[in-house]
C-alpha cells in the first residue's frame, strides 16, 4: 500500500500562502475565538446590565491581583521562549530548541501550579462556582463565570503543555530527517500557545482589574 502524502506540508499552498498545517491551525483557532468570544461577550453583557452594587470587582470578589499579575508575566515569558525554540530550529540549533522548549513547558506548568494554589485558596474560604454574591439578582453569576472561563483556559494551557512535551521528547526525531517539517510543527504549536496567552491577557483585566 503506497504512502498517502499530504501536499504542502513544508511549502506554502499557492492559493493560501501558508502550509496545510498552518491553515488547519488557523481554522481551529477561529473556532476557539468563537468559544472564548461568546464567554467574554456574555460576561460583559451581564455585567453591564447588572444593577449598581450587584456585581463585584475582582478585588471585591477576593481575586488576588498580585497572583494574577505574576501568572500574566509567566505566560508572556513563555511566549518568548516558545518563539525562541522555533527560531533555534530555523538556525539549525536543536540544542537551544531543547532548552527553550523545556523552559516553555516549565513556565506553563508553573502557571498551572499557581492557578491551583489560587483555586485552593478560594475553596478554603468557601468560594465555589455556585457561591453567591450579596445583592446580586443571580447570586452565582460572577463566580460561575470566573471558574468556567479560568478553568477552560487552564485546560487549554494543559493541552498545550502536552503537545510541547511530545515535540520535545518524541517529535524531535523528525528533525533528523525532515527539519523543515518539524520546525513547521513547532510553529503550529507556537501559534496555539500564543493564542492561549492572548486569551489570558484579555481575561486577566476583565476579571481581576475591572
Amino acid at each position: 500500500m503506497s504512502e498517502i502524502v499530504i501536499p504542502y506540508r513544508t511549502e506554502p499552498h499557492p492559493l493560501t500562502g501558508v502550509t496545510s498545517g498552518k491553515l488547519g491551525i488557523w481554522l481551529f483557532l477561529a473556532s476557539e475565538v468563537m468559544l472564548f468570544g461568546a464567554l467574554f461577550s456574555s460576561y460583559v453583557l451581564l455585567r453591564v446590565g447588572a444593577a449598581e452594587g450587584t456585581w463585584p470587582t475582582g478585588v471585591e470578589a477576593g481575586l488576588n491581583v498580585p497572583i494574577g499579575t505574576f501568572n500574566t508575566l509567566v505566560l508572556i515569558t513563555s511566549s518568548i521562549t516558545m518563539v525562541m525554540s522555533w527560531a533555534s530550529l530555523k538556525m539549525g540549533n536543536p540544542g537551544a530548541f531543547k532548552r527553550y522548549m523545556g523552559a516553555t513547558i516549565a513556565l506553563g506548568m508553573l502557571f498551572l501550579v499557581v492557578k491551583g494554589f489560587e483555586y485552593s485558596g478560594k475553596f478554603h474560604h468557601g468560594i465555589f462556582p455556585a457561591t453567591g454574591w450579596p445583592g446580586a439578582s443571580d447570586p452565582s453569576t460572577f463566580y460561575g463565570f470566573y471558574f468556567t472561563i479560568t478553568g477552560l483556559h487552564a485546560l487549554h494551557v494543559f493541552l498545550g503543555i502536552l503537545v510541547n512535551i511530545w515535540l520535545l521528547v518524541w517529535g524531535l526525531a523528525l528533525y533528523k530527517t525532515e527539519p523543515e517539517r518539524f520546525a513547521g510543527r513547532v510553529e503550529i504549536s507556537g501559534l496555539y500557545w500564543h493564542f492561549v496567552d492572548l486569551v489570558w491577557i484579555f481575561l486577566f483585566p476583565l476579571l481581576y482589574l475591572l
